[in-house]
């Protein structure tokens, strides 16, 4: 399950590159196929430094404030049937994310597009690594082996295309609405609207975002408008299946496609859109969808 302790890393993060330099935030950094200036190994020692500070300081006190039952001995918790895997999903986004947000911060040292991003997609992997561990030795939790292959998963992506592709071809983003299936289990699925967000499932959406235009070039279709599909749940009010059929509900999975944007290809001069843009790119912008599930299709004229 992905839990509040991950949210605020990925939040810490994300604001991150508001400060590191004035508010700039461009997808610009040195190529590495061309000479290029010495890197500022002061900055670069110092982010090492802040990034490592910051952590440690996260993971200390969320070990105070969410692991509040004494630690036990190192244990395995399989939980890959839980919730649909959507959770799954949502620890690839969040590493995915990280990544992206630190891979963006090393790149203003002045060190090449290769380095930023393997450094990020480290960043993005080890951040969520020991929360893992502890988990393992929590007898709320567990050591889920389907957590790590997930969040191995969302550094490999990022990486993966920009290795490849030299840009993000497929974003991965979220949306969310409220639900009134959170008031059959407060506990479960947050007992007021910003637990909701986090912990219940059912209005959760992740999605995949693509252009068509960055797998055509010739193409006319604008480079900013996207195809996007998701994936959710619904009628979840336990993370096993079973235990929701005994409380009178029905489970199933929801498939969408919609339209989406990709804000980071806007063109504009302005380098406080240019970080909004980059940030928000997280998000799902909101648009009509059509949703599949076992019910058969329906129209949904306006989704987040």
């Amino acid at each position: 399950m992905i839990k509040i302790k991950q949210v605020v890393l990925i939040l810490v993060i994300a604001v991150l590159p508001l400060s590191a330099r004035g508010g700039e935030a461009e997808d610009m950094w040195p190529s590495d196929s061309v000479v290029v200036k010495r890197p500022n190994y002061q900055q670069l020692h110092g982010l090492f430094a802040a990034q490592t500070a910051l952590y440690a300081g996260s993971l200390y006190g969320l070990s105070k404030a969410w692991y509040k039952n004494p630690l036990v001995r190192f244990g395995v918790a399989d939980d890959t049937h839980e919730w649909k895997q959507l959770d799954k999903v949502g620890h690839l986004y969040t590493s995915f994310q990280i990544s992206r947000h630190t891979a963006q911060m090393y790149s203003w040292t002045g060190i090449t597009r290769k380095q930023a991003v393997i450094y990020g997609a480290i960043s993005g992997f080890f951040f969520q690594t020991p929360i893992e561990i502890l988990d393992g030795f929590s007898s709320d939790y567990g050591f889920s082996p389907g957590d790590m292959v997930a969040n191995l998963a969302g550094p490999a992506l990022y990486a993966g295309q920009v290795l490849l592709w030299d840009e993000i071809r497929i974003q991965p983003k979220f949306s969310f609405h409220y639900t009134s299936l959170a008031e059959q289990r407060p506990g479960l699925l947050g007992n007021n609207k910003a637990e909701r967000w986090l912990k219940d499932y059912n209005g959760q959406t992740y999605w995949f975002s693509w252009s068509p235009r960055t797998f055509f070039p010739g193409s006319a279709w604008p480079a900013w408008l996207c195809i996007s599909t998701g994936y959710g749940i619904q009628d979840m009010v336990a993370g096993e299946t079973d235990k929701s059929i005994e409380r009178g509900f029905r489970p199933y999975r929801q498939y969408y496609l919609s339209l989406d944007v990709d804000l980071t290809k806007i063109k504009t001069r302005n380098k406080f859109v240019r970080t909004v843009g980059f940030l928000f790119n997280t998000l799902k912008v909101p648009a009509p969808a059509l949703e599949f599930n076992r019910n058969g299709l329906a129209f949904r004229p306006f989704y987040f």
